[in-house]
């Protein structure tokens, strides 16, 4: 009698037993031949912050490998180097060769510490723009770039955060 497995015990169960293995079957199999999700219009702005902070974790990266060019030597002459700059140059420009690669991975994961992180970065470069001009240049369309980034960023998570129930 040990022998029995379950699946003998259903085989010899009622017809009913059978039909509701014979739908759940063919269930999981239909379930396995789509591979897409369906399409539902429930999460628009979610999948819209999604991508745009996807959008942002590229850009995040780029900026990050030039602030990392920029202390390795790669770009610019040797007027430019480094070693050439100020102290308050040297300690922005590592901060965001860091900064900006962290956010990359968690802005690229969608996570919340990712948009932290890169929300701090944003209003880092805007003080040092504003605050400290004698760093990078003082370039207002800088701070105008990094205003807006951060107006479509609260606009898109405040959007995203209607679509879920309280």
């Amino acid at each position: 009698m040990s022998e029995i497995t379950t699946r003998d015990a259903a085989r010899d169960g009622s017809p009913r037993d059978a039909v509701r293995d014979s739908a759940r079957d063919s269930a999981m199999s239909v379930a396995a031949i789509s591979s897409e999700r369906p399409e539902s219009d429930d999460n628009v702005w979610t999948r819209r912050l999604v991508l745009f902070l996807r959008v942002m974790a590229l850009l995040s990266i780029l900026k990050g490998l030039y602030h990392w060019a920029q202390v390795t030597g790669f770009v610019g002459g040797e007027d430019e180097a480094f070693e050439n700059q100020s102290m308050a140059w040297q300690a922005a420009t590592v901060y965001f060769a860091v900064i900006e690669l962290v956010a990359a991975v968690g802005l690229w994961l969608a996570t919340p510490w990712g948009a932290v992180v890169w929300l701090t970065t944003v209003v880092s470069m805007a003080v040092i723009e504003l605050m400290f001009p004698g760093i990078y240049g003082g370039s207002l369309i800088v701070v105008g770039v990094e205003a807006f980034m951060l107006a479509a960023y609260l606009a898109l998570a405040w959007m995203a955060a209607r679509e879920r129930p309280p």
